[in-house]
């Protein structure tokens, strides 16, 4: 008598947390790209639908592991912010990174301008992909920007020497090694976090110095007219200031 082949349970597939690479090959590195995760998380913090994350591994192929990429910096419009994520599972999400910004170096010029260039193209399809060399040491210019068009990737044209993000709806320039992000509806540059603790902070000090002297103006004032008080005659009626005796 035959029997009908056992079915094999499917194993969960274990997506990893790490690729075992580095964050980045520099401090200076490192620290551009947290600047600009940060700069645009506080950006977005009111729009509870805009993701910004970084050095995050992304699964683009569910159930092979292998499949994966890792965006110095990426932003996705339509998606949740919360929770916090281990890694990105687009099939998932439903949907791709919008914006994705790499921070490169030597070590990762060939992979940034070939591999994961054709990736971000032809595979998940990012609509914008910008790439910044800090140290100045191959990418010329230093700070290029590709638009994705009718499937291809265009150049982003300056404008006023900067690189307009049509999906941030911010600009990119280049401060010394440092990667900002401009806003063209004020006309002023994003602060980093760190710029805006130190401006909060100074707001707060100065804030502390005026209700210090607005207290000191009062107990002034207040001293003042307890003097004034005491030269005044007293108020007729006002047995306080009677100085006769009843007899």
């Amino acid at each position: 008598m035959s029997t009908a082949p056992r079915s094999r349970a499917t194993r969960p597939v274990d997506y990893p947390t790490s690729d075992g690479k580095p964050m980045a090959e520099t401090d200076l590195h490192r620290q551009d790209m947290v600047d600009v995760i940060e700069t645009l998380q506080d950006h977005f913090a009111g729009d509870p639908q805009v993701y910004v994350t970084g050095n995050l591994l992304l699964y683009y192929v569910e159930g092979n592991p292998r499949k994966h990429v890792s965006p110095d910096v990426f932003v996705v419009r339509g998606v949740p912010k919360l929770p916090p994520r281990d890694y990105y599972l687009l099939w998932n999400e439903k949907k791709s990174p919008e914006v994705v910004i790499e921070i490169t170096s030597k070590t990762t010029r060939r992979e940034d301008q070939n591999k994961k260039l054709a990736l971000y193209r032809d595979v998940l399809k990012v609509p914008e992909y910008f790439q910044f060399d800090p140290t100045e040491d191959y990418l010329k210019p230093s700070l290029q920007g590709h638009r994705l068009v009718d499937g291809d990737y265009q150049p982003i044209p300056l404008v006023h020497g900067r690189l307009p993000s049509q999906i941030l709806g911010l600009h990119l320039e280049r401060d010394g090694t440092a990667l900002r992000l401009y806003n063209p509806a004020t006309a002023a540059r994003l602060p980093t976090r760190e710029e805006a603790l130190a401006a909060s902070n100074q707001q707060l000090a100065l804030t502390n110095q005026q209700l210090a002297l607005i207290n000191a103006e009062n107990e002034r004032l207040r001293r003042e007219l307890e003097a004034l008080r005491r030269t005044l005659p007293p108020a007729a009626g006002d047995p306080s200031g009677s100085c006769g005796t009843s007899s």
